[in-house]
């Protein structure tokens, strides 16, 4: 009888011994398994820190708004921070995981914020920028326009200019001896006569003028009775051989001025050059023999 209970025993023990045995095994599996996916999740945990991180100082290159950037530079180190712990965590706390977890959910609504914040800020600099550029193309334009009106201008008042200048034709040339009588040998000539005529023009300024001739001798030196004189002709001083006075009506005048030749006069081509008003109004050229 007392065998028999020992038996029993003994299987009931047996019993026993295997359930716990296989509930120990059953809970070293599920805690392994709970082990390994906890730290898979850990591992992806931390690479999305670590993303984001990068992210916020990308986003810190896009802006140059200095508060926006120590926002964003504030929830990078909070993220630098978080995946820190992240990586001092046991795969087996699982509460701490969990609770670095719902941080990381947080971090992402913020950074995802913060994307659309500036992407808006961004669209909006493009805006801006387009139409400056719009701006600065109808600047352009205007100031080309104003360029060319002013060029149009210009050229209308050198037009009007070149109208209303003074203009001598027919310029003739008479080599007179002691008698008044032309001669073309060099030696007898004692005068120089020369006529032109002021054309009809009734733009020019009318009134006083001052006629200046010049000649030239085939040397191209200018004669002159005296170095002092000379008149102002493209910003400089030029000598003058004749200076003559008319008053000018607007209407054609024929004019008449004399050199009186007192000086050694070379064989060759002479050269007449006519000035009014600071600009020459006509030239031409005769011979001596």
């Amino acid at each position: 009888m007392n065998n028999k209970k020992f038996i029993i025993t003994i299987i009931i023990l047996a019993v026993i011994v295997a359930a716990v045995s296989f509930f120990a095994v059953n809970e070293a599996r599920k805690n392994k398994e709970m082990s390994q996916l906890f730290a898979v999740e850990k591992q992806e945990m931390e690479n999305e820190y670590s993303t984001f991180a990068t992210q916020y100082d990308e986003l810190q290159i896009q802006i140059n708004n200095d508060s926006l950037r120590e926002k964003l530079e504030s929830e990078k180190l909070k993220t630098q921070r978080l995946l820190e712990e992240l990586r001092q965590v046991k795969t087996s706390d699982a509460a701490e995981i969990m609770r670095l977890k719902k941080e990381l959910k947080t971090v992402r609504a913020v950074l995802r914020s913060y994307v659309m914040q500036i992407d808006s800020l961004n669209k909006i600099n493009a805006a801006l920028m387009q139409e400056n550029q719009e701006v600065k193309s109808k600047y352009t334009a205007a100031t080309a326009q104003i360029s060319n009106l002013s060029q149009e201008t210009k050229n209308l008042n050198e037009k009007v200019t070149l109208a209303a200048q003074l203009d001598a034709t027919n310029i003739q040339v008479q080599t007179l001896n002691k008698r008044g009588r032309e001669t073309e040998r060099v030696k007898n000539i004692k005068k120089i006569a020369i006529s032109f005529t002021i054309v009809k023009n009734i733009t020019a300024q009318t009134g006083n003028k001052t006629l200046y001739i010049r000649i030239a001798k085939p040397d191209n030196e200018i004669l002159t009775k005296n170095p002092g004189n000379q008149f102002k002709f493209e910003d400089r001083n030029i000598s003058y051989s004749i200076k003559k006075y008319i008053e000018y009506t607007g209407e054609e005048q024929s004019v008449t001025v004399y050199w009186d030749v007192e000086e050694f006069l070379p064989a060759g081509t002479y050269h007449i050059y006519i000035f009014a008003d600071g600009n020459m109004i006509g030239q031409g050229s005769f011979r001596m023999k």
